[in-house]
């Protein structure tokens, strides 16, 4: 049973950083892409940075190129996210995902192993 548990949310004004975390569980596959997503109200859930358990490398969504470093932590099972000059439009919930497909993170709809979810608002 996979279990991703996301922490490190909170309330930061705009210009200011947080870090994510995600202790993942369970997986037992040799390969698979483990990464964030985001959910704004009223929008549809998107891919914002994933990383490869194999070689590292790394997706980022555009809108956060330059802004956000994802990152992990092998020897305890840990995937970051790095969010510096966070702006209001990075307010979400933002949530930890892993699958076996190489493009879950520009396929969201098709990731099978979810968090439940920290909330980023970014407001002064």
């Amino acid at each position: 049973q996979v279990q991703l548990v996301e922490s490190g949310g909170g309330l930061v004004q705009p210009g200011g950083s947080l870090r994510l975390s995600c202790a993942a569980s369970g997986v037992t596959s040799d390969w698979y892409v483990i990464g964030w997503f985001r959910q704004a109200p009223g929008k549809e859930r998107e891919g914002v940075s994933c990383i490869s358990s194999s070689d590292g490398s790394t997706y980022y969504a555009d809108s956060v190129k330059g802004r956000f470093t994802i990152s992990r932590d092998n020897a305890k099972n840990t995937v970051y996210l790095q969010m510096t000059n966070l702006k209001p439009e990075d307010t979400a919930t933002y949530y930890c995902a892993a699958d076996s497909d190489p493009f879950a993170c520009i396929r969201p709809g098709t990731v099978h192993y979810w968090g439940q979810g920290t909330q980023v608002t970014v407001s002064s």
